[in-house]
This record gives structure tokens, sequence and C-alpha cells, in this order.
């Protein structure tokens, strides 16, 4: 299953994630997950094991056990990176051992201080609050972005953690339309009016923490999980199914693509059994109902110091 981006390349709906994945576990958990049936991987500067990643990678080339071009191969760039996109996309390009991207994504609507190419970071000010840059508009950010297109670097270009507003004028001062905006998504935070939004403008949505995070999320940010919801355990039990593989098939029913993240070989199995079976409309309708509007992953509480949503 694939979702058709507006700029014509095919992305596969049910992925893998790399976020705060160590890099000495990647070459196995990559080969794994190629093994299984996976051909979308998405990672970001900021989570510095692009350079572990792309050893898999050219390893994995070589031993033929995939082609680059039957993979989608996502990375981001990071808050400290706006005002240096063509040297942190080549940066990224370079550590993963890659001619060109399938998709490079603003990682957050957030110029921060410059802290050198290939070393993102989040610096505060005096005041302990992170130090966003006002001299860097979001538009120029996307020329940038858009330059990365016409060079061949990149084959498409998106958004992540954009509003229905910031989508908004994404869209309006864009020459080269964004293909995808990358937003956290799951059953506590459904998120309608932006997904409903970015489809009919023709973004394409992935949802990162499509599992709401879990055990990781509630430890660094106190949120609750969604996968204890007996809403969603009662679902499970009459398909006979975990309640991951609901979660990310109700995702994957609304036309939106997931990229769990885990590390073990049979969770990458199970969650890439949510591609074989369907929810009914009367379950998707029944989880509708179990929205919180409660946000997992909040950099406010994560150490930034700011709610950057308000």
């Amino acid at each position: 299953m694939a979702l058709t981006l507006n700029s014509g390349y095919e992305m596969p709906i049910l992925g893998l994630g790399f976020f705060r994945m160590e890099g000495k576990n990647i070459k196995e958990i990559l080969f794994n997950a190629i093994k299984v049936g996976y051909r979308h991987f998405d990672c970001a500067a900021k989570y510095q094991n692009e350079e572990e990643l792309g050893e898999a990678l050219e390893e994995a080339f070589r031993m033929g056990l995939v082609k680059r071009e039957e993979l989608f191969i996502t990375t981001k760039l990071w808050n400290s990176d706006h005002d240096h996109v063509l040297e942190a996309c080549k940066d990224s390009l370079k550590k993963l051992r890659l001619d060109y991207l399938d998709l490079y994504l603003i990682h957050f609507p957030v110029p921060t201080r410059h802290t050198g190419i290939g070393k993102p970071a989040s610096v505060k000010g005096k005041d302990g609050v992170l130090d966003i840059d006002t001299n860097i508009t979001l538009e120029t950010v996307w020329r940038g972005m858009e330059n990365l297109v016409s060079l061949g670097l990149v084959r498409s270009i998106g958004i992540s953690n954009y509003s229905v507003l910031l989508t908004r004028d994404c869209l309006a001062y864009s020459k080269v339309k964004p293909a995808v905006n990358q937003l956290e998504l799951h059953p506590y935070f459904q998120r309608d009016s932006l997904v409903k939004f970015c489809q009919k403008h023709g973004i394409c949505v992935t949802a990162h923490t499509p599992l709401g995070g879990a055990q990781a999320n509630t430890e660094m940010f106190g949120s609750v999980s969604c996968l204890d919801d007996p809403v969603l355990l009662g679902i499970a039990a009459k398909y006979k199914r975990s309640v991951a593989q609901i979660v990310l098939r109700w995702s994957i029913q609304r036309n939106a693509a997931v990229i769990p993240k885990t590390s073990k070989l049979e969770r990458l199995q199970e969650n890439f059994q949510a591609l074989d079976f369907d929810l009914s409309e009367e379950d998707m309708e029944l989880i509708k109902t179990i929205d919180r509007k409660a946000r997992s992953n909040d950099p406010a509480k994560g150490g930034w110091n700011i709610d950057i949503y308000e």
C-alpha cells in the first residue's frame, strides 16, 4: 500500500521510524525490517544516527538485500539549520551515503540559533527558554527546500509539526507545494481538522508517534498511552489483533502513513501485519469517540520550556 504524493512519487503507507534508535543496533534493525517487507524508513538529523543508518543501507545495497530505488527514505532539517538548508541536506546525504532523498522535511516550524552543520542542537537563552531566531522567515526556509528539488538532491519536500494556518501559509508562498505534513497523530490526538485540511489540498499526512509514544513518552512527558484504552482493547479482542495493530490500521484507513518505531523483530512483524486486515466503519466511528486532544510528544516539557503551539 502506498500514497501518491503531489510530486508524483509513491510513499509506502507503513514505514519504520528511527527516533530514539541507538546506533549500535541500527544495522540489525534495518536488515530485519527489510526482510519483513519494510521499504519506507524515516530518520532525522536530530536523531543523530544518520551515519549508522547510512552504513547499514550501504551494506544492504552491497549484499543485494534491497535496491536503492526500492526504498523510500526520509530525513529532516533541524531547527538550528534553517538558514543553512543546502549544507544541512548535503551533510545528511553524506552521512546516509545516498545520492538523493525521497523526502526532506522541515522538522519543526521553529528557527533557532545555528550550532554548526552536522551539530543539531536546541540552544537556550539566559532565561532557560529555547532561543528562537526571529530573523529567519519560514518562507525563506521553504525557498531553500525548493532549491534542493531543483538541484536533484531531493525528490519531494514537506513540512512537519505544522498547524492548519502554518500549512495554509506554506501553500500560499510555495512554488513547489509541500508533499507531506508529518505530525503527531493517534486515537488520543486525532486532529481531524488538520488531517482533512492537508488532504483537501493535496498534502499527504504521515503520523509520527502513531502509537501515542507509549512508555517512553509517559516517562518523558507524563502523557497517557492510548494502548491501554478499554475501547481499543475491546476492538483488539474482537479482531484477534494487538492494540498496536488496531491503532496503526485506524491511521492507515484515514489515508495517513504511519512510521512506528521499534527495535524488536516480533514488533516489526506485528506492526507490518496492520496492512492485512480492515476495520469496519462502525469501529472507525467508535475510535473517534475516544479522542482526548492530548498531545503526547510535547517539546515544552522536553526541555524547550516554551509552548510553540500556543
